[in-house]
């Protein structure tokens, strides 16, 4: 099984580039943030056309995140919001307050999950997370972005079992480490990188989640999943690992590859500014070129950081 996660950074701009890489990677399961849609604007046809079932979780403008599975493959036990209830409409014409002080995590689409099974094998509970930004560190979007890193943590341990068949998934706007970073020193004392995100993100593995991605390249530098738009930051790999996916040991051990697609954030149809982190389980999912060693030269070249 290959399950993947993507901040796409509004589904309705990126739908075609989302077609090009379900035919380009084929995910059994794909795991998308910041789709910016309502549930009644999801695009169910296009995902049925392409084989796959959706399951999406909305607001309008902002936010929302959704599950893309592969025909085949049962869903079940759907859950939204944590389960605490809906959310805010935030289409167009409505009331939506953008103050400060009226901040609050809770009342945005930032939580879907369903329970995934293979024929012939056990169920894995998936989940797609979109974590706050938290613009600058001690605002209220900040402390806002602390209190959601607590409510994922009292969802895993009211709800779930670290033993079950779970992986967590999705743009968590964290770098647990420096050589998550393009550059430490000047990213320091900005969010993402924060000792307070870094030890919400440490409670969580803590909790019984694994970094899949750094324990099968605990070496890899320069290897990020977001380069910001602006700047030519992603041609010189100035950029940032903030997309993760965190299974339990039942799943964890049944990794075989991971990698983080480069070439999905290149070229068109316009890119997201995130690339596709893909994982396989028990087998090989089919063959891709994510682009890092033909980039490395290039990077070099314009003075960005050398990915390895």
């Amino acid at each position: 099984m290959r399950i993947a996660t993507w901040n796409v950074n509004s589904l309705k701009a990126r739908l075609e580039k989302v077609e090009w890489w379900l035919a380009r990677a084929a995910p059994d399961v794909l795991l998308m943030q910041e789709t910016k849609l309502s549930d009644a604007d999801a695009p169910l046809m296009t995902f049925q056309m392409a084989g796959y079932q959706l399951v999406h979780h909305g607001e309008g403008r902002w936010n929302g995140v959704a599950i893309a599975v592969r025909d085949g493959l049962a869903i079940s036990d759907p859950i939204t919001n944590f389960g605490d209830g809906p959310v805010r409409d935030s289409g167009a014409g409505a009331a939506v307050s953008l103050l400060e002080e009226d901040f609050d995590p809770f009342d945005e689409a930032r939580m879907a999950s369903v329970v995934v099974t293979a024929p012939g094998r056990d169920p894995i509970r998936v989940m797609s997370l979109y974590a706050p930004n938290g613009r600058v560190v001690g605002s209220p979007f900040y402390e806002g972005k602390l209190r959601w890193f607590r409510r994922v943590r009292r969802w895993l341990d009211e709800t779930r079992r670290p033993d079950e068949a779970l992986l967590l998934g999705g743009d968590l706007n964290v770098a647990p480490a420096d050589e998550d970073v393009w550059d430490p020193r000047l990213a320091h004392g900005g969010t993402h990188v924060s000792n307070e995100e870094r030890e919400a993100f440490r409670s969580l593995l803590e909790w019984g989640l694994r970094d899949a991605y750094r324990e099968a390249h605990p070496d890899a530098r320069g290897r990020f999943t977001w380069w910001d738009y602006r700047a030519g930051n992603f041609h010189k790999n100035f950029g940032m690992r903030i997309d993760h996916l965190l299974p339990t040991r039942p799943v964890a051990d049944r990794v075989v590859a991971i990698e983080i697609d480069r070439e999905a954030r290149k070229g068109k149809p316009i890119p997201s500014d995130h690339a596709p982190l893909v994982l396989d389980l028990d087998a090989p999912g089919v063959p891709f070129e994510p682009g890092w060693s033909d980039a490395e030269l290039r990077i070099a070249a314009r003075g960005g950081l050398r990915p390895r």
